[in-house]
């Protein structure tokens, strides 16, 4: 049904994920100040009554196919693990109730697995989304004359001056449920319907994280191992935003995490922590940036150092200057492959000689999701549905797309994986770092490295993921 595939989040929301899987309803259009939805067959005069006395509105049900109704269910109603399991006695997001309208909030959103929450204002109204396995998806819509206090109540709880609404604002909530404390950092940006908030959920347990789950191939993953062991040098890690990078260091403190070492992180924000880690959290303010950090972390006797990221040249010679005294530096950077990571900390100014000493590992990832194993579809494969400037290393027939389920809330994907390109530093390649011959296609080609497109294919290969999903790495590599 065409009316089905594109519900607005007010008609949604009009009945809440308990009410619509215990009723068996996916309400979809408002007219004349009638509610139409769709149901199964069951019941359908005592559903129509009873959800008419508990909406106080006229009620019209059409009858569809149980397997139909089953999808946009699952679609438009995701239910959280808890609910998933069992009955869930969880609370429900009440709008009105504005003393507890945050910490449910902030309760379902990490019940879903959610990585941010962006409350949004516009001319008429505001929505809430959440970003759910790297895609961000709409939850709620608020009526715009409530924004504004729900906007106060969250700088109350994160220490900010509800009185400034022009300028950006920077806080920090801590939640705790259940036992679990919940780190929350908010962020407050003006925008010309008023004040946008984002809530990015961090501090998770970290004790879970492992080298050998995140996507490496046992070649690089031997390769980083290598690196990574080292009582000295440099491994960076590169990456856009939000690809994993802290991660993938967070399984690596972990891996070197022994009472016999001491492990100092400089970090903004601290997305994890793990028992036996020395963390300390940016505060550019009052001038506690990355080097100012890194010039007293050399003062405390430390074997392994983390920095959440080079920005600058203050910041990369501190790190190079920390590798070559004989501690170990693991921190990340922005570039698109990880042989850029070369070319990026001579641009910043750091001499190459010095680089090509301490560099252990270049390292690039990125995240794709997974298809859904419970309903990915199996489908005849066209070479000219690769991007134009790639060619494959293989020739395949066939491919896996995504489809969608109750698993996987009808999106065809079901988690993430990290996908590496892995370069060791041996001693040709750091001499040609030192004399800056940054065209090494073929040394990396005779050493068999692996790039972030070989890697992505196989994934694509296996039947893990779809082509979809990896096309923009096939596309820049």
């Amino acid at each position: 049904m065409n009316l089905l595939e594109n519900i607005t989040t007010s008609i949604l929301q009009l009945l809440t994920t308990e009410q619509a899987w215990h009723y068996e309803v996916v309400p979809y259009e408002l007219k004349n100040g009638r509610l139409l939805g769709v149901t199964n067959s069951e019941n359908v005069a005592n559903k129509t009554l009873e959800l008419e006395v508990l909406l106080g509105k006229s009620i019209k049900l059409e009858v569809v196919d149980s397997t139909v109704l089953l999808q946009y269910l699952g679609k438009y109603y995701r239910k959280n693990q808890q609910q998933r399991k069992a009955h869930s006695t969880n609370k429900t997001l009440d709008f009105s109730n504005t003393k507890d309208f945050v910490p449910n909030l902030i309760s379902e959103a990490k019940a879903l697995g959610s990585s941010d929450i962006h409350i949004e204002p516009y001319e008429e109204k505001a929505r809430i989304r959440m970003r759910i396995d790297g895609s961000l998806i709409e939850r709620y819509e608020l009526p715009k004359e409530g924004y504004p206090s729900l906007v106060n109540k969250i700088k109350i709880q994160a220490n900010l001056d509800i009185s400034e609404k022009r300028l950006p604002q920077d806080g920090r909530i801590f939640f705790e449920e259940q036992g679990k404390r919940i780190d929350i950092r908010v962020s407050i940006l003006p925008t010309l319907h008023g004040e946008k908030v984002v809530l990015r959920l961090l501090s998770n347990d970290a004790t879970a994280i492992d080298l050998t789950t995140l996507g490496f191939n046992k070649v690089d993953l031997e390769n980083y191992l290598q690196g990574a062991k080292k009582t000295n040098g440099i491994v960076i890690i590169s990456g856009p935003t939000g690809s994993g990078k802290t991660t993938t260091l967070y399984a690596t403190l972990k891996l070197l995490n022994e009472t016999s070492r001491n492990i100092l992180t400089i970090e903004d924000p601290i997305e994890y922590t793990l028992e036996g880690i020395n963390q300390v959290q940016l505060k550019e303010s009052i001038g506690l940036d990355f080097a100012s950090a890194l010039r007293t972390f050399l003062r405390q006797d430390p074997d392994v150092i983390m920095v959440g990221e080079v920005r600058d040249k203050a910041t990369a010679t501190m790190a190079i200057r920390a590798s070559l005294t004989g501690h170990l530096v693991l921190t990340t950077i922005h570039t698109n492959r990880a042989w850029g990571i070369v070319a990026r900390l001579i641009d910043m100014g750091v001499a190459p000689f010095l680089l090509a000493d301490t560099l252990n590992l270049a390292v690039a990832q990125r995240l794709i999701r997974l298809l859904c194993p419970h309903c990915k579809e199996e489908q005849t494969l066209s070479p000219s549905e690769y991007p134009k400037s790639y060619k494959p290393p293989k020739t395949l027939l066939q491919q896996y797309i995504a489809k969608g389920c109750s698993e996987c809330f009808y999106t065809g994907y079901r988690g993430r994986k990290a996908v590496y390109e892995v370069i060791p530093i041996d001693n040709e390649l750091s001499q040609c770092i030192k004399d800056e011959e940054l065209n090494v296609n073929d040394l990396l080609k005779q050493r068999k490295i692996r790039s972030l497109s070989d890697n992505a294919f196989e994934f694509f290969e296996k039947g893990a993921t779809s082509l979809e999903e990896i096309y923009p790495i096939l596309a820049s590599h």
